[in-house]
């Protein structure tokens, strides 16, 4: 059995039910699995492997729950710079109609390094186009070579535009077609055990990209299977207007008509949702991904995180599409979801104060969502905090950088507070994939090269 431990840490942040912060703290690891937290003085004193931590603050490895990974090769799209939702997409829907497997190769791992960089250990991927040849099985083969834990979600778009759709008929699939390789992709690769490195997930794109037989069929089909299920919702004014006349509900309703509510079920954005939508997502335990970035890139609103905490509502983080944000930097995230919060409370003009919450949401609580709120989401239970029996997911930053200095009083929230820095350490399942600030498993210089005459050759 291999084991290793990790000592001396200036600070360990649990986010386990006490919420413990340990001075000169430390982990004992076998196997992949924390056996033991605490002080390092506490912890077995030999192990096959030691990672000395003093200087840093250690926490629970972030949780990524929406990203789509091939936009890595469409950032800053000249066309769709200065774009809302729908035209981003219709300008965007030809340039991604040209990518290949090894373009989707290529963008999964660009996505994943940077990720990876930015102290995320878990990431949920929305791979909804497929054109010559793609298939999700060459993202799950990228992420494997990264080390990265991760939720393959087999996303499809069959409602093109000569039925009433947003996307070309020419990058839009059949529907029988879509649920055959559903099946395939369960079949093949979930792992519903503790420790999986990849599950799958039934994810059609949009209420605006494919049918209501499919929304149907995939909940059948992903409930038979036990695995979860997860799209766009309520994410711009216009996404309510297009139900509304095609479907003659609002998105929230349209869900429940379809069969789309319960606590396997999470969606992307839910900026314009109601207390009425709030309290339902709460009741049947829908889960929310936020992606604050993207939410701000795109103009497309605020969403009401804190009414969804206080509500009891899931909520995760996520990066969302690298050619909507145009990053994959899960830390920034996490600052930019407390700071959004503080201004849509700002602009909402009614009191957020309760027992369990303050009136503007505090660091500790963006890093909560970040990492059990996001185990939360994806319905992970061997993620999201540092606790025996879990998995050996985490990462620590160093605490003598610049970006820190002045606010070492307070490491925990100077996390999020500062600027975000990459981590020095990522450990996923025990495995050092970030090391001294490098990441271990790939050459990213030669890679970055790849990347980039892929993302020059769909550009020309």
């Amino acid at each position: 059995m291999a084991t290793l431990l990790v000592k001396h840490a200036d600070v360990l942040v649990t986010m386990d039910d006490h919420r413990r912060e340990i001075p000169d703290g430390g982990l004992f690891i076998e196997d992949g699995f924390i056996q033991a937290v605490g002080k390092t003085s506490e912890l077995p004193p030999v192990a096959d492997e030691v990672l000395d931590l003093s200087g840093h603050i250690l926490l629970p490895g972030l949780v990524n729950t929406h990203h789509h990974f091939y936009q890595t090769l469409t950032r800053a799209v000249r066309p769709a710079q200065d774009a809302n939702l729908f035209n981003w997409l219709k300008t965007l829907y030809p340039i991604w109609a040209g990518i290949n497997p090894e373009d989707i190769y290529i963008s999964t791992q660009t996505a994943l390094a940077e990720l990876a960089l930015s102290g995320c250990t878990t990431a949920s991927d929305h791979l909804y186009i497929y054109p010559n040849g793609s298939r999700l099985d060459d993202e799950i083969e990228a992420a494997l070579e990264i080390g990265i834990r991760l939720q393959a979600s087999r996303g499809s778009m069959s409602l093109g535009e000569s039925k009433g759709g947003l996307p070309p008929d020419r990058v839009v699939e059949e529907e029988e077609d879509i649920l055959k390789e559903s099946l395939r992709l369960i079949q093949t690769y979930h792992d519903p055990a503790p420790g999986a490195m990849t599950q799958i997930v039934l994810a059609p794109c949009s209420p605006f990209s494919v049918t209501t037989y499919l929304m149907r069929e995939s909940a059948k089909l992903a409930r038979e299977y036990g695995v979860h299920l997860h799209t766009h919702l309520a994410e711009t004014e216009d996404e309510d207007q297009f139900c509304l006349e095609k479907f003659g509900h609002k998105p929230v309703a349209y869900m429940e008509m379809v069969n789309w509510v319960g606590d396997d079920v999470w969606f992307a954005h839910s900026v314009h949702v109601n207390r009425d939508e709030i309290q339902l997502y709460a009741r049947t335990g829908c889960g929310v991904a936020h992606c604050p970035a993207s939410n701000m890139r795109l103009a497309s609103g605020i969403a009401p995180i804190v009414e969804m905490l206080m509500a009891g509502v899931k909520v995760g983080l996520g990066v969302d599409g690298a050619a909507s944000n145009d990053g994959s930097n899960l830390l920034a995230e996490t600052r930019l979801a407390m700071l959004l919060s503080r201004v849509g409370a700002g602009e909402a003009g009614f009191s957020l104060s309760s027992d369990n919450l303050p009136a503007l949401m505090t660091a500790r609580q963006a890093l909560e969502i970040a990492t059990r709120g996001g185990a939360a989401v994806l319905g992970r239970e061997d993620i999201g905090s540092l606790e025996a029996g879990k998995c050996a997911d985490f990462f620590a930053l160093d605490l003598q950088k610049i970006e820190f200095a002045g606010g070492l009083h307070d490491p925990v929230a100077s996390v999020v507070f500062c600027s975000p820095m990459r981590a020095s350490y990522t450990v996923v399942g025990g495995k050092l994939i970030v090391q001294d600030g490098q990441l271990t498993t790939i050459d990213l210089p030669g890679h970055i090269e790849k990347h980039n005459a892929a993302a020059k050759r769909l550009l020309s």
